[in-house]
């Protein structure tokens, strides 16, 4: 049993070294200056402006977060703050173009797989993606 438990160990060591080694925060700084967080802003504004109340809800932070991280991407040019169309009290926060790049290089550097994982064939990414599978499903996100 013991021998279970230790391979287990060795295999959980190895994920968490992988993930950390291929960790994207690095690649995020070097390219666009942003944390993961304002990535994800990024991607999300990418899809439909959102107001602030929105951006708020959507990451889980109080709105006094959302109106920092919104400043923060408006003085870098990622973002601008519009009159809401429907509700004039409300602002709309959406892309500029150079925002529109920017979603688009964190979306790739997020996206794209690390080079350890394109080097392996077919056979093993599809049995790496198995084993990920199954364990995804039998400890589902809460």
């Amino acid at each position: 049993m013991s021998s279970d438990n230790d391979l287990a160990r060795a295999a959980w060591a190895a994920m968490q070294a992988f993930v950390q080694g291929a960790d994207r925060r690095r690649a995020l700084h070097a390219e666009l200056d942003i944390g993961n967080d304002k990535a994800e802003l990024l991607i999300s504004l990418a899809r439909a402006p959102m107001t602030l109340r929105e951006i708020s809800r959507a990451f889980d932070v109080d709105p006094s977060a959302a109106t920092v991280a919104v400043d923060r991407l408006e003085r870098r040019g990622f973002v601008r703050r519009e009159a809401h169309p429907d509700d004039k009290r409300s602002k709309l926060v959406s892309l500029t173009d150079k925002g529109r790049q920017a979603a688009a290089t964190a979306h790739r550097i997020i996206t794209d797989p690390p080079a350890a994982l394109l080097a392996l064939d077919a056979d093993r990414l599809a049995a790496l993606t198995r084993i990920l599978t199954d364990l995804t499903a039998e400890n589902p996100r809460p």
